[in-house]
């Protein structure tokens, strides 16, 4: 018996990278999961491959991550775990960054698991747990990622705000904060780029970066009764960068 056995679980942004590595390793576990991505080849090709369901939906909307959960409630009647995982990126100067790009990262990274844990909590029961996936960039910050920097940082409190709120239903609410991961975008830029790469190495105290597979191992945690007193926090898998004190070029 796998550590989710009888587990039934959403998975959001579950087409590649970290949301995918979730969604094998719950799957190895014996969870039932319903994978979500707007990328529909993808997150198909996925569930089918692990004998899952798969849902195409864009999280940034609210009507469509609430038809998300209606079909969880369709397939299974109830839900144990859900991961917010979606997220996007948008490089951009102070200068230069529009309303409308800030709003569709907020959107997606911050909406979408403020209104996933809305309708999922009522399909939900004791010792359920949502998930959310937030980023050392809750904590730091990198100049031109204004709005990724600050959903992030508003998903810690998300996180904090919605576990006090769901606490008497027996709920847990927990994320994680990444730092540097090796998905698919990294391995290119670190494969592309020397300059790229020593900059996230020398970032990065325990000198490599993670797998996704690890962090998976983190949702595998906080969603199992091992993590049953925990509620309301962020872990942060990211090779001691959180408590680097590192420098700047002196001019």
């Amino acid at each position: 018996m796998g550590r989710l056995a009888g587990k039934r679980c959403v998975i959001t942004g579950a087409a590649q990278g970290i949301g995918r590595a979730i969604a094998e390793r719950f799957a190895a576990e014996g969870a039932t999961l319903l994978l979500a991505d707007i990328d529909g080849p993808k997150v198909e090709a996925l569930a089918a491959r692990l004998s899952q369901q798969a849902f195409v939906a864009d999280v940034s909307k609210k009507a469509q991550v609430e038809a998300l959960i209606a079909r969880a409630a369709e397939l299974w009647g109830g839900l144990d775990v859900l991961v917010n995982n979606a997220g996007i990126t948008h490089p951009a100067s102070l200068d230069d960054l529009t309303e409308e790009d800030f709003d569709r990262v907020f959107a997606t990274n911050l909406k979408s698991a403020l209104w996933g844990t809305q309708a999922a909590a009522q399909l939900m029961g004791p010792g359920s747990a949502v998930i959310n996936m937030s980023s050392v960039n809750a904590v730091l910050a990198i100049p031109n990622q204004i709005p990724y920097v600050v959903s992030k940082g508003a998903m810690k409190q998300l996180t904090n705000v919605t576990a006090l709120a769901l606490a008497d239903k027996g709920i847990r609410v927990n994320a994680i904060g990444p730092g540097s991961i090796m998905t698919d975008m990294l391995r290119g830029i670190m494969a592309e780029d020397d300059a790229a790469r020593d900059r996230i190495m020398s970032r990065t105290p325990l000198g490599r970066a993670g797998e996704p597979e690890e962090v998976a191992a983190v949702a595998l945690f906080l969603a199992s009764e091992d993590s049953s007193y925990l509620t309301g926090q962020t872990i942060y898998p990211d090779g001691g960068r959180l408590g680097l004190n590192y420098t700047v070029p002196v001019r």
